[in-house]
């Protein structure tokens, strides 16, 4: 599912990659791409006309079904009641799709934006594309989307450099972690509307079946492939996928990789590992000016390959997939860029001004609800912070709110993984936390109760069951319900690694932005009190932060919580 390349930190072993080893751009590269820029510059013309044109167009029917509207006597402002008046001004007579709209005319405008050399790094000695190659080949992994993707941008302006077709593969394997068929079916009918774009763009879609180093060699031998890049992913399995494919490649073929899901590039926000929110947000604030870019869009590709992709079987696909089966898909999340597109456009609309002030009540609509998306990279993060500062002037304070959750804490999460390769596990907690934890492991627990019993929401605790039944039937759970949902775990299971474990699990198997640096880091910080401080000493807890039934009560009407996840009586 995902694939990518560890950067391995002071002190690891010479025979690893090191941040070091991951070498600039060549100068002649960086003017084979510059020398492309200037010509697609002046081939956009037409495109952004046609844009412009369907813009006007569905101005003009909006404006007149808005008119026919009040012929009638319709009130369709009447249905935004709760906004403010110059909310329902700028908004009012705008129609469901609008956002992809202004996205997409957006991009055409910045057709010449420039490529930043510092979001790719090569993992080969060799930078040169050889000559007699076949393509330029993008192994897509953690960022399932064709546009607002800097790995496909980069991937593509190298193959026009060079003239040449270009290709884009994702290697499926059948099971992964303990992801279920909920994550599976919501990524591959996302694969599937990618497969779709990509064939109107001309560019080659390949689904490759296995593990990435079982099929992506022979991949590049067979087709010919003269440069191969991948995105970014922090995590173990992806980060020795990596390292087995790097080692049989051709020597002569250039293997670069784009963080493509951080606004900030893992490697430039910092080189070592963060202690918290408040020693990285200012190293990424600072390089924000520099990254948090438009995008330029991902145009038809004009080289042709000679060879055309195997037609996949989707439906096939998903029969195939060596999963949970009994963890099924939901409906109020559909996958596909598009379907994140408009879950952003209705955060915009009717959310983002209550986020500041609601979103740790889990019994107001106040959240993005953008996770899925993000997770998959169906959604790109640096899109969804450019329009949510675009169109979210009156309300400031929700949009700092959202900008560090997103951005920051995100980020922060991806730095966490990146540079401690025991994100998942109580050996990656800071010592003051293992010393804690340690001494009060023989602690008596008010409850003990296993790993079935949690999964399946059978605790004295109803305001827990909610949140884990929550997790069973929408494969999502309220942020601020995940902290008080894996606290209570620590509290009730035999050992902190138990508990840390059985968090994991849970959260993997069930949620649908699972098998994420944000889940892991959100177990850990609950568990073992990553990215935050000691508190007051207390039983089971130790000195990392305590939640507990009544602080919930103070914060939001808990009971309201409880009844709507409540078990239906027959």
């Amino acid at each position: 599912m995902l694939c990518v390349q560890r950067c391995a930190s002071a002190g690891r072993r010479a025979g690893n990659l090191t941040t070091s080893a991951a070498s600039p751009p060549s100068l002649e590269l960086r003017a084979a791409l510059l020398t492309f820029l200037h010509r697609r510059a002046a081939s956009m013309s037409a495109r952004r006309a046609e844009l412009k044109r369907k813009a006007e167009a569905l101005g003009s029917a909006a404006e007149g079904k808005k008119r026919k509207a009040e012929e009638s006597g319709g009130e369709r402002g009447g249905e935004r009641g709760g906004e403010r008046g110059g909310e329902r001004a700028e908004r009012g007579e705008r129609q469901a799709g609008w956002l992809q709209l202004e996205v997409a005319e957006l991009r055409a405008r910045n057709a010449a934006c420039k490529f930043n050399t510092k979001r790719v790094r090569f993992l080969s000695e060799n930078q040169k594309v050889p000559q007699g190659c076949g393509g330029v080949l993008y192994w897509m992994a953690r960022d399932q989307r064709v546009q607002d993707n800097w790995a496909v941008v980069y991937a593509q302006q190298l193959a026009l450099a060079e003239k040449l077709p270009l290709h884009i593969c994702f290697c499926l394997v059948p099971r992964y972690l303990d992801a279920a068929y909920r994550q599976y079916a919501f990524m591959i009918r996302g694969l599937r509307k990618v497969a779709k774009e990509c064939k109107s763009l001309d560019i080659q879609f390949h689904l490759l079946q296995g593990e990435p180093e079982r099929t992506l060699p022979g991949f590049v031998k067979s087709w010919n492939i003269g440069a191969v890049v991948m995105d970014f992913n922090p995590l173990r399995l992806p980060l020795q996928w990596t390292e087995k494919v790097k080692k049989q490649l051709p020597a002569d073929i250039p293997f670069m990789q784009v963080d493509a899901h951080n606004v900030v590039p893992c490697w430039e926000a910092s080189p070592k590992l963060e202690y918290g929110a408040r020693t990285i947000r200012g190293k990424i604030t600072k390089l924000l000016p520099e990254f948090l870019t438009e995008f330029p869009p991902v145009d038809i590709h004009p080289h042709s390959s000679t060879k055309t992709a195997k037609a996949v079987d989707w439906d096939e696909v998903l029969s195939s997939v060596e999963v949970d089966r009994t963890v099924g898909e939901v409906e109020w999340a559909q996958p596909g860029a598009a379907e994140g597109m408009a879950m952003l456009e209705s955060f915009i609309q009717h959310r983002l001004r209550l986020f500041a002030t609601k979103r740790n009540n889990p019994n107001s609509a106040a959240l993005s609800q953008l996770s899925p998306w993000l997770h998959s990279g169906q959604l790109s993060a640096q899109r969804v912070v450019k329009e949510v500062q675009r169109w979210g002037k009156n309300a400031r304070e929700s949009v700092t709110s959202f900008t560090e959750e997103l951005v920051v804490r995100r980020e922060l999460a991806d730095n966490f993984c990146f540079y401690n390769k025991n994100y998942d596990s109580i050996d990656g907690a800071y010592d003051w936390a293992k010393k804690t934890l340690k001494d009060h492991a023989k602690d008596k627990r008010p409850y003990l109760y296993t790993q079935e019993q949690l999964e399946n929401a059978r605790t004295h605790d109803q305001l827990w069951n909610a949140a884990q039944r929550q997790l069973l039937l929408e494969g999502k759970m309220h942020g601020f319900m995940r902290m008080y949902w894996a606290k209570k775990i620590l509290e009730w299971t035999s050992s902190p690694e138990e508990a840390l474990a059985i968090a994991v699990y849970l959260n993997d198997h069930y949620a649908l932005d699972g098998c994420d640096p944000n889940g892991y880091v959100g177990c850990m910080w609950s568990i073992c009190g990553i990215h935050d401080q000691g508190w007051a000493e207390r039983p089971v807890f130790g000195k990392v932060r305590y939640m507990n039934y009544d602080g919930c009560k103070r914060k939001f009407d808990v009971g309201q919580f409880e009844r709507r996840y409540a078990v239906k009586k027959a």
